[in-house]
């Protein structure tokens, strides 16, 4: 035991697995993996600086979509930067505490997702089907409420998975993956993990369920509502407001459903699950704000009026 605890100690190194990168495509790779980062990164930050500086959005639907580009960040950000270093400097260690840091906003950033598009959802319904009483439900209180929750009950989730695998004995220093993740970090361990695996199974339900269940009634609601709307004006309006985040959610769960599949399959590559891993937090920080920017017709004048303003 004494030899274990002096071998994987909380400050011990691990080793990660690394990708297969043919002659000469190092440095592709790197101009490429920079590139997605700085579009990523400049795209949300874009959307978070609109919402914050132009008054006309200082509504809550877009007070609640502020924490969708910022949860892009977070996501990109545990992700994209480690990588591409170790890419650089050809070393694939990475110190413990620093593992579980990441892997720990990587699963944040997952569960937010779901649950940042269940309360804009339900701003969308309150909008929708009930608009002259809208002001007085979505209120400052309301939304502080919502974003309160929204983060809250991901963190307790979250902390929840990682507290049960965090004084697990380590028999091992290798992460069988490019990145930090909580069934990473639990295979490091030689005892019974049936219960920290069960754990992540609830909490993935709850996630989903919760999530899913919120959208489904709001757009029931919504297409019952437009259906029974005779003003086309009023119909494409509430189309709109819903298509970005019909599309964003259907992104997120086929994308998190091909890298779930990836790994079930014995004949995928190594290499092309960790890509299909990778994905889950790339895919998301880049199209959400393009999504958004092309349905949203509030923020695609705003933005479009900087760009005329600085042109002119």
């Amino acid at each position: 035991m004494k030899m274990e605890n002096s071998s994987f100690g909380f400050y011990s190194k691990l080793t990660m697995d690394t990708f297969f990168i043919p002659a000469g495509g190092k440095y592709p790779i790197i101009l490429l993996g920079i590139a997605i980062y700085l579009f990523g990164m400049s795209c949300n930050l874009t959307l978070l600086t609109l919402i914050i500086l132009k008054k006309n959005l200082h509504k809550p639907m877009y007070f609640i979509l502020f924490s969708l580009p910022l949860n892009d960040l977070i996501g990109i950000t545990a992700m994209m930067p480690k990588v591409l270093s170790d890419i650089v400097t050809e070393t694939n260690d990475v110190y413990y505490p620093l593992c579980v840091l990441q892997a720990f906003l990587l699963h944040m950033y997952g569960g937010a997702v779901l649950f940042i598009l269940a309360a804009m959802s339900f701003d969308r319904y309150v909008a929708i089907c009930m608009p002259l009483r809208y002001s007085s439900i979505m209120t400052l209180r309301m939304v502080t409420g919502i974003v309160t929750l929204v983060w809250g009950l991901d963190f307790v989730l979250i902390l929840l998975l990682f507290s049960l695998q965090a004084r697990l004995p380590r028999c091992t220093a290798l992460i069988r993956n490019v990145f930090c993740d909580n069934p990473s970090l639990l295979k490091l361990t030689c005892v019974n993990t049936a219960v920290q695996n069960i754990t992540g199974l609830f909490n993935t339900a709850v996630i989903q369920a919760i999530s899913i269940s919120i959208q489904v009634y709001s757009y029931v609601k919504i297409l019952i509502t437009c259906l029974a709307t005779r003003t086309s004006e009023a119909k494409t309006k509430a189309v709109h407001t819903c298509v970005a985040q019909l599309v964003i959610l259907v992104i997120f769960e086929v994308v998190g459903t091909f890298t779930i599949l990836s790994h079930r399959f014995k004949d995928v590559s190594a290499d092309l699950q960790k890509i299909m891993g990778m994905l889950i937090f790339l895919v998301p920080p880049l199209l959400n704000p393009l999504v958004y920017g092309l349905y949203t017709s509030e923020i695609r004048k705003t933005l479009l009026g900087v760009f005329k303003n600085r042109v002119i």
